[in-house]
């Protein structure tokens, strides 16, 4: 029987994470969730623990500050790993990321390492996005797609799982990056180790309650660290292709 850990990263988030995992234990009721928080001053890691206390399938994993959602995912699967699941799930705690659509990403189709909830494949969607949230979605995957020749379409988003077999070949020390960026850095690590990364057709519903974590530091991150990326591959391809000539 396969285990599965949903692991949601929290910092202020006391509004919110009660509905997300009352949703995701209704929709998959046996996973279990962890939830890392950061310290949140509003007290998000005194109701998980509340709440783990009352329910086996929700541990929580309490970090000492806020230090970034790349970070909280990397000490979420380290803690997976150590426990032996065999599938690790990234979610939001704000209800974006609906957990009606879980099953489906864990019951992707065929052999795959990596399996992201997509909203930009044929029969993915995003709700209540302004047009200019939509333009810089669209244009950063289409710019990753470029940069990095990564056949993703959505390589930005957070709904994703990994089967712990993959996890566990990726060197999560080498691993700096926050935000979207993050999302790139593990799908382009999937696929440059051999992995399938495969795509599931998603709802994105934009966060009712609380303050997104969006901002221009973490647009800026990914811009500059996938332009630096991309150019590092083109210059290896080409140093392959001269040595392949002489």
């Amino acid at each position: 029987m396969t285990r599965t850990l949903v692991i949601i990263p929290t910092y202020n988030e006391r509004e919110s994470l009660p509905v997300q995992v009352a949703a995701v234990r209704a929709a998959a009721p046996d996973v279990d969730i962890l939830v890392a928080d950061d310290n949140s001053p509003d007290g998000t890691g005194l109701w998980a623990d509340e709440c783990a206390a009352a329910d086996e399938h929700v541990h929580v994993l309490h970090r000492p500050g806020k230090a970034g959602l790349g970070a909280a995912y990397l000490a979420g699967f380290a803690w997976g790993l150590e426990r032996g699941y065999d599938v690790l799930v990234e979610m939001d705690a704000d209800g974006s990321h609906r957990a009606v659509d879980l099953p489906s990403v864990l019951g992707a189709p065929g052999a795959w390492d990596l399996a992201i909830g997509s909203r930009w494949v044929p029969g993915g969607s995003v709700v209540n996005w302004p047009t200019h949230r939509r333009l810089l979605s669209t244009g950063a995957n289409t710019y990753v797609r470029l940069m990095l020749g990564l056949g993703v379409h959505d390589a930005t988003a957070g709904f994703r799982a990994y089967r712990a077999d993959t996890l566990r070949e990726l060197d999560f020390s080498a691993v700096e990056s926050q935000g979207y960026c993050f999302q790139i850095d593990m799908a382009w690590r999937v696929v440059k180790a051999g992995g399938v990364v495969v795509e599931v057709p998603i709802t994105f519903v934009e966060r009712e309650q609380g303050q997104s974590k969006m901002s221009g530091a973490i647009i800026r991150e990914a811009l500059i660290k996938t332009t630096a990326w991309g150019m590092k591959e083109r210059a290896t391809q080409v140093r392959r292709a001269l040595s392949r000539e002489k």
